[in-house]
């Protein structure tokens, strides 16, 4: 098809209007939609167990960094970690003058390993769509003076419902 003949071809296409819906299926489509009750007001939706799922995911994902810098500002504020070591016999508050490891670096990684959506049928036989990420959190705690580096790596599996839209 030359480039002539396709803008003739688009031409005719914005002139042409849209068909009609067959009968049975507007039909259908009005007998489907919920017919109101007369004065009285529907409900407000109440929350979905994906929307609160989603909502303690997003707190709950920043829980380790944030513990870690809560870890590492203690450190640098009060002097004093919870790595400390006592000597035999000592009170469990009361710790020794030298901790076992004093962070002057802290490194927060979080990476998206990979990422795919699954769709999966409820109970009732409507369909939903999940997106399900693998990631990989890192902390790493360094004490330079020590030559000590202390790495947590852990893999993390969020699974989210998301809507599922027919066309």
């Amino acid at each position: 098809m030359t480039e002539n003949e396709s803008e003739n071809f688009e031409r005719q296409l914005r002139h042409t209007r849209p068909a009609r819906l067959p009968a049975n299926f507007a039909a259908r489509l009005v007998a489907a939609e919920p017919k109101p009750s007369a004065g009285v007001e529907p409900a407000p939706p109440a929350p979905s167990t994906a929307d609160c799922l989603r909502t303690l995911r997003l707190s709950l994902r920043w829980l380790i960094p944030a513990t870690a810098m809560a870890l590492a500002l203690m450190v640098a504020w009060h002097g004093t970690s919870p790595f400390t070591s006592r000597p035999a016999g000592s009170p469990a508050g009361l710790s020794s003058s030298s901790p076992l490891l004093k962070a002057d670096d802290v490194k927060i990684d979080q990476r998206l390993v990979s990422s795919f959506d699954a769709v999966a049928r409820l109970p009732g036989g409507e369909p939903v769509r999940f997106r399900c990420e693998n990631w990989m959190d890192q902390v790493v705690l360094s004490d330079k003076s020590r030559g000590l580096v202390v790495e947590n790596r852990k893999p993390r599996i969020e699974v989210v419902a998301m809507g599922y839209e027919t066309y």
